[in-house]
């Protein structure tokens, strides 16, 4: 796949980027600038060649029409903040803003097109539709380049259809991102360990299917272990449970046992009579949970033995919270997972989403990881088997 290198000489070139900039909002206030700061290298690296960069991404679930509380105003804010310099904001994505604001860019500055789902034609299943809005898109560029890891596993007018019409590149990032996920399986150090965790068994199903035949221990927590406690027989109150995917849950502990994968589950809970940050914690057995409590996070004697299943392991992927990190009362299980991966004698990756956040919330050095990925459903699906459009799109 070609790299920003061989899209030759930039100077005076318009380049489009598609970057992942969905950071949360309190408001019209970033709460988490992860991302933005991870497309910052890219960005840079283009106004470096003289580049007029025309950056686009999106934030939230809009309608496919505009809605100002998904505006990326507060992004284009933070990015000039981050890059020292001021970026231009486009009130719309392909209208006359975007169009003025383009023609405006001088060699080696950057401008940011209001949120692309803004326009029903990104995420339209209907093909000639989008390839239409795309042909929009392309009409503001000279060439595009891929940097947002976290969109690259949709099939999207900007992610995948733009990259037909231009002269097209991987970005830094996604370039780092899918080393990272070769080495993940394709160029295995083992003992390979996989923690999940999260709300939902279902959200990982394909995941799990895919690693009890490649890893070597499973470590699972979060909202979605309490599927497989019940699918042991055990009573889980009023916690997290898909009712419908017991008897799954129940195949693959039998699938571990039998093709040798050690499948580790806590032995003790943390939890709580309602879902509250100040609710009272008890600690409980796995297996002795109360009908009327609900789990908000794996015990200390799960933390350690996490901890422990950790310690020898050469390749670590994690993805999904052990508990409720954002109340302090029910972080801990979190906390003792991301410490164990920063000690990993090898590569620990922390697969995106809220397990990046929770890095950051609970105060790690991001340095401490061997990488943190952007774009938690790209690297599942990567892990599950899945083609990646948005990446084999660059291959053409």
């Amino acid at each position: 796949m070609a790299t920003i290198d061989d899209l030759g000489d930039l100077r005076g070139k318009r380049v489009l980027v598609r970057s992942d900039l969905n950071v949360p909002l309190d408001g019209g206030t970033i709460t988490d600038d992860g991302r933005i700061r991870a497309s910052l290298p890219t960005i840079q690296q283009l106004t470096d060649k003289g580049a007029r960069v025309v950056v686009v991404a999106h934030l939230g679930r809009p309608k496919g029409e505009p809605d100002p509380q998904y505006s990326l105003a507060p992004v284009a804010e933070r990015l000039g903040e981050l890059l020292g310099d001021e970026v231009a904001f486009a009130g719309d994505t392909v209208g006359d803003s975007a169009r003025a604001t383009v023609d405006g860019l001088a060699d080696g500055q950057v401008a940011l097109l209001e949120n692309v789902r803004f326009n029903k034609g990104e995420t339209s299943k209907d093909e000639a539709e989008r390839s239409a809005f795309a042909e929009e898109l392309a009409a503001l560029a000279d060439a595009f380049v891929s940097d947002g890891f976290g969109v690259v596993h949709r099939k999207q007018a900007s992610v995948y259809d733009v990259a037909k019409l231009l002269p097209h590149a991987m970005g830094g990032l996604v370039a780092a991102e899918v080393d990272v996920l070769k080495r993940l399986t394709e160029q295995l150090d083992r003992p390979y360990a996989v923690v999940l965790g999260g709300s939902k068994v279902s959200d990982k199903l394909g995941v799990i299917d895919n690693l009890l035949g490649k890893a070597d221990r499973l470590l699972v927590g979060g909202g979605m272990v309490f599927t497989f406690l019940k699918a042991q027989g055990h009573e889980v109150g009023s916690s997290l449970l898909e009712e419908d995917q017991v008897e799954v849950c129940r195949e693959y502990l039998q699938r571990a046992e039998d093709s040798g994968v050690d499948l580790v589950l806590p032995t003790d809970i943390v939890v709580a009579p309602e879902f509250k940050a100040d609710a009272p914690a008890t600690v409980v057995a796995a297996d002795a949970m109360p009908a009327d409590q609900m789990g908000l996070d794996i015990g200390p004697e799960s933390a350690k033995a996490f901890a422990a299943a950790l310690a020898d392991a050469r390749t670590v992927f994690w993805n999904g919270p052990m508990g409720v990190f954002e109340f302090e009362a029910f972080s801990a299980g979190t906390r003792a997972v991301a410490q164990a991966l920063t000690e990993v004698d090898g590569l620990s990756v922390v697969g995106g989403g809220d397990s990046a956040a929770a890095v950051r919330k609970l105060g790690f050095d991001e340095a401490a990881f061997g990488h943190i990925s952007t774009g938690g459903g790209a690297s599942l699906e990567y892990l599950e088997g899945k083609q990646l459009p948005g990446i084999d799109v660059l291959a053409d």
